[in-house]
């Protein structure tokens, strides 16, 4: 890598401690459902599978729907470095409750499963958008090395969630559910003290606004800041303890008009928030341009998001898992994406970067219609597993094997790119903010994809899940290559 292509220090601080965080996250993501349907003999809580689901469901929506308050709290109050220690310490608390919540009576283990999640839920908010955020911090709009940066940031999401299924995974299923929500536990726990240790390394960036107008170069962390960082993590706690004791016992049409209200006047104050600080034509433009990116992000991660359910249900239960005497366990199969992301991610790097010297980079929407192409072809290929599969034979791993590369191969065209995209084109002010927004629609494709075979069971039960992923992906691909000169002068000369 030639002098002017390498990258910043900072990178490297934040490629590490996102993987350790994304072990913790994909360790307890595989998992969950396992956990949620297992026997209650064998630890877990013997749910049936559209109601474990159904969980897994509400829970990645919420993970992606509290970065948009998060990001709001960095943006104005607390920095990006003081959100991602709350976010931290949160997550790892969350991932210790899980582990709890494999003892004592089933009454006691539901209530450390649900504070466990809530608090992962809150956690994520404060860590995601943020992490994010200071990477496209280290370096300007228009910076080529900008995409080839978050696709090395990338590597490091999926570094973690390789090693994650294959020790969470080994230890939870063999050994203990507590064993591998605890491994969980300890990778938040290692982020915490690698990022810590090495933030000097990010320069100014990521302080409270405030501080960073009177010390652009402070990087001490100060007794205030662990107080506040304290107390937002106590309070943060309470809230969630309080709310699921209150939405357990209020009834089912007033939880959907606390939800209507709350969705009213979320939409309300985040229009609030970006129509004060959106300045102009040109960045209204950037702003319609990331709706409307997000719009098709939601088509892309309905369909990829059937990874951790749907695709782990289909290795647990129809695919031919023996190797000789030894059967591999059903979470190793998501570590096929992550190992597939390591092989690929430094040579998509390295073609985003060359053929920006020449001048022939595909520009941001393009790159996106190529991601959902590519995981409606992935699709395709599932759709001719599940056939198989209803005859009654167990399938070969290979067939999951093709689903994923194809699937990875479109991920990297459209998920570090996003991120990216978010960094270039959002206002200077609420850069979290929007890395919330964008977050926030993979929230909503996190939901549909636990939802989607119960929804299209009652509503179309003659239309295969799998086929149906493969028009919307693909159709949405295309419909995105027809209007992409539109959205390239939207951007106004951001690439």
């Amino acid at each position: 890598m030639t002098q002017e292509n390498k990258h910043p220090k900072g990178l490297r601080v934040l490629f590490f401690t996102e993987m350790w965080e994304r072990f913790s996250y994909y360790g307890m993501r595989a998992l969950l459902v396992l956990y949620l349907t297992s026997k209650i003999i064998h630890g877990g809580f013997e749910l049936n599978r559209a109601n474990a689901l159904e969980i897994y469901a509400i829970f990645t929506g919420l993970v992606y729907l509290t970065p948009m308050l998060g990001g709001y709290l960095a943006d104005k109050i607390l920095g990006q470095r003081k959100a991602i220690y709350i976010g931290a310490i949160m997550i790892a608390l969350g991932q210790l409750l899980l582990a709890f919540s494999e003892f004592g009576n089933l009454v006691l283990r539901n209530e450390f499963l649900s504070l466990g999640l809530g608090v992962l839920i809150v956690g994520n908010g404060f860590f995601k958008p943020n992490i994010s955020t200071l990477v496209g911090r280290l370096y300007s709009d228009n910076d080529p090395r900008k995409d080839s940066a978050f696709t090395i940031f990338y590597m490091g999401i999926n570094l973690g969630a390789f090693f994650s299924p294959l020790i969470a995974g080994t230890l939870g299923e063999k050994f203990g559910w507590h064993l591998g929500f605890g491994s969980a536990a300890l990778g938040m726990v290692i982020a915490i003290f690698w990022f810590h240790f090495q933030r000097e390394h990010l320069g100014g960036i990521g302080l409270p606004p405030k501080l960073k107008a009177k010390n652009p170069d402070a990087v001490s962390l100060e007794a205030r800041d662990r107080f506040d960082i304290i107390g937002y993590i106590l309070v943060s706690i309470f809230i969630v303890w309080g709310f699921l004791k209150i939405w357990g016992i209020i009834s089912n049409d007033f939880k959907n008009d606390i939800l209507s209200i709350a969705a009213v006047i979320g939409s309300i104050a985040l229009i609030y928030v970006i129509s004060t600080n959106t300045k102009g034509k040109n960045e209204w433009s950037r702003v319609g341009v990331i709706f409307i990116l997000c719009l098709f992000n939601i088509l892309f991660w309905s369909g990829f998001e059937q990874a951790g359910g749907t695709f782990n249900l289909f290795a647990s239960d129809n695919t031919n898992r023996m190797i000789l005497s030894w059967q591999i366990p059903a979470s190793y199969f998501q570590s096929i994406n992550p190992v597939l992301i390591m092989a690929l991610a430094p040579i998509f790097s390295v073609i985003w970067l060359q053929l920006a010297s020449i001048g022939k980079n595909p520009r941001t929407p393009i790159k996106f219609a190529f991601g959902l192409i590519l995981v409606g072809l992935g699709f395709i290929v599932m759709s001719m597993a599940n056939t198989r599969a209803n005859t009654g034979i167990l399938v070969s791993p290979m067939w999951l094997l093709m689903v994923y590369f194809l699937h990875t191969t479109g991920e990297l065209c459209l998920s570090p790119i996003g991120l990216s995209m978010i960094s270039k084109l959002s206002p200077q002010k609420i850069v979290s903010v929007m890395m919330g927004v964008w977050f926030a629609s993979i929230a909503l494709a996190q939901y549909m994809a636990g939802i989607l075979e119960a929804l299209l069971h009652n509503l179309l039960p003659q239309m295969p899940l799998f086929n149906f992923l493969t028009m919307t992906t693909i159709i949405g691909g295309i419909i995105l290559l027809a209007i992409s000169p539109i959205l390239n002068r939207m951007m106004k000369g951001i690439h």
